[in-house]
């Protein structure tokens, strides 16, 4: 017979319950209802506009190898709570790419955790020009 862990020992269910002025005792559940936003939303659920801005970096024009933020390609993030849109652009409206393109940025924003609905709009006002382009990348590309 294994012997007892003396660390599982002291933690009994007798414990009293952490007070919510204590924040390092706080349980989740806890937490959770401390931070829930003014509709009740809990804040783990709400989606940050740099989430946003970090996931659709993961989303490249194949034929640049560039993420769409530092291309200029992204005209607008709207995040309401679990519900996140964004405006944007293509190189050309001819494009060869452009439905891989606004699909995987469709599913990057929803592997986000806590999106519930994603809207992807492709807007043609402004035209995307190369001056859109993010000015460290635009150097390094010669522009």
């Amino acid at each position: 017979m294994p012997e007892p862990n003396m660390a599982d020992m002291s933690e009994g269910t007798s414990t009293p319950a952490a007070q919510p002025s204590d924040p390092a005792k706080i349980s989740s559940d806890q937490e959770v209802a401390l931070t829930a936003s003014d509709d009740g939303t809990p804040a783990e659920a709400l989606v940050s506009e740099d989430q946003v801005k970090l996931a659709l970096r993961r989303v490249k024009d194949p034929e640049l190898n560039l993420n769409i933020l530092d291309l200029g390609l992204v005209y607008a993030i709207r995040v309401e709570g679990t519900k996140v849109s964004i405006d944007m652009s293509l190189t050309s409206p001819g494009c060869p790419s452009g439905p891989e393109i606004m699909t995987d940025a469709e599913r990057q924003l929803r592997s986000l955790p806590g999106v519930t609905d994603v809207a992807v709009n492709l807007v043609w006002s402004p035209y995307w020009t190369p001056e859109r382009i993010e000015p460290r990348v635009r150097a390094y590309l010669g522009f």
